[in-house]
């Protein structure tokens, strides 16, 4: 997933960034909460880490006026701050979570799939798509009893997919669910990671929607269920 990072402590800042890389989602950080404002409202992050203590604006304000705004992309404040009052405080400002300072980034890491689908209105931390099971937590991708290797873009991209079926992600979409401000981009790079997918999984799984981009279908099952309720 790509995550906005507003964080002004350099340290902390790129240990969170590189920790949450090596775990396959894309970060963009910033510094300060008037560019972290501008940055959450100019691109679709599939969550946002705060700090509160930020400076030209801080992080409560930040939270109130995105919520005021109508953000609905999951809020984790990030902050030394211990009190039970700061986190009833940022709780009721809108935040989904409350991670305090030093914390472990395996943990930030579940905190941040757990937001993503309450986000997207699934319990199960499983994805499921016919034989195929997807584990956001392992970064693993089993067909019946075969494990498929696949690279953290490709995986990034597959599971951008399936929490999107039935619905065309665009290129562009894709592109910006996978990189962050500081990659570099090969402009066919979105291609090539659906080939690869495709050459792993299946021609079948991923269809091109000419002119528009790709998706991947609704089984059939939950077609029908959909119908009949």
């Amino acid at each position: 997933m790509r995550v906005l990072l507003i964080e002004d402590d350099a340290m902390l800042g790129k240990a969170v960034q590189t920790g949450l890389q090596q775990q396959g989602h894309a970060v963009d950080w910033v510094r300060d909460g008037v560019t972290g404002e501008a940055a959450a409202l100019a691109n679709d992050y599939a969550a946002v880490l705060l700090d509160l203590g930020l400076p030209r604006q801080g992080g409560m304000q930040l939270l109130e006026k995105l919520r005021r705004g109508g953000y609905q992309q999951p809020v984790i404040i990030i902050t030394s701050r211990d009190d039970i009052p700061e986190r009833v405080l940022g709780l009721d400002a809108g935040a989904d979570d409350f991670l305090v300072k030093p914390f472990d980034l395996d943990e930030l890491g579940a905190r941040l799939r757990a937001a993503a689908r309450r986000a997207r209105g699934r319990a199960a931390a499983i994805v499921e798509h016919g034989t195929l099971r997807v584990d956001p937590a392992s970064h693993s991708v089993r067909r019946g009893n075969s494990t498929i290797a696949l690279t953290a873009r490709e995986f990034a991209l597959l599971l951008q997919l399936l929490e999107h079926r039935g619905r065309v992600q665009s290129r562009t979409q894709l592109q910006d669910a996978l990189y962050s401000w500081s990659n570099d981009i090969e402009s066919n790079a979105v291609e090539v990671h659906v080939h690869h997918l495709r050459r792993k999984l299946g021609r079948e799984l991923i269809r091109t929607v000419h002119g528009h981009g790709y998706m991947i279908d609704v089984p059939e099952s939950r077609q029908a269920a959909s119908a009949a309720s």
